[in-house]
């Protein structure tokens, strides 16, 4: 069997990250894993950590509110404001974490992610580009292990397409 892609990159400078993910499915089934709260509940949290979806609102200028549960019970909420929406092509939207009331908490700062997603037959690409205010925002999502819990949340994402 092919060794799905996935490659994470770092631009320090520009306090950006790149990643590229291979996902063993169509476009419009990666597509809605990505669109569909009951999808992204399934995939988007490391384990032993989970989302779910307190309220969504997939379009233009809508958002997505969720919380990421521990496994002792606590909560991290974080939003979603959907700028872009291209149906099967690109996502752009603005991440962050917030309270339970959706009040931005400042001090972990904005990313903006554009998210495209290419065809490759029976495969899909998709290519992420995260961009921090700054260096130090991007510092601390790192250091809160970023990397390592978006590469298994991505992981498990194929482990959800192979499965469906």
């Amino acid at each position: 069997m092919k060794e799905l892609k996935l490659a994470f990159r770092i631009d320090q400078e520009n306090h950006k990250i790149f990643i590229e993910k291979e996902f063993a499915a169509p476009l419009d089934i990666v597509w809605s894993v990505w669109t569909r709260e009951k999808a992204l509940d399934k995939w988007w949290a490391p384990k032993p950590w989970r989302a779910q979806t307190k309220n969504m609102n997939f379009r233009e200028n809508g958002k997505w509110f969720y919380a990421m549960q521990g496994p002792e019970g606590e909560e991290h909420f974080s939003k979603i404001t959907y700028e872009e929406v291209l149906q099967e092509q690109r996502l752009v939207f603005k991440d962050f974490f917030c309270d339970e009331n959706e009040k931005p908490l400042e001090e972990f700062g904005k990313s903006m992610w554009t998210v495209d997603f290419e065809s490759e037959g029976s495969h899909t690409l998709v290519e992420i580009e995260i961009i921090y205010e700054s260096v130090e925002e991007m510092g601390k999502m790192l250091n809160r292990r970023f990397q390592e819990g978006f590469t298994t949340a991505l992981l498990q994402l194929d482990e959800y397409l192979r499965l469906a």
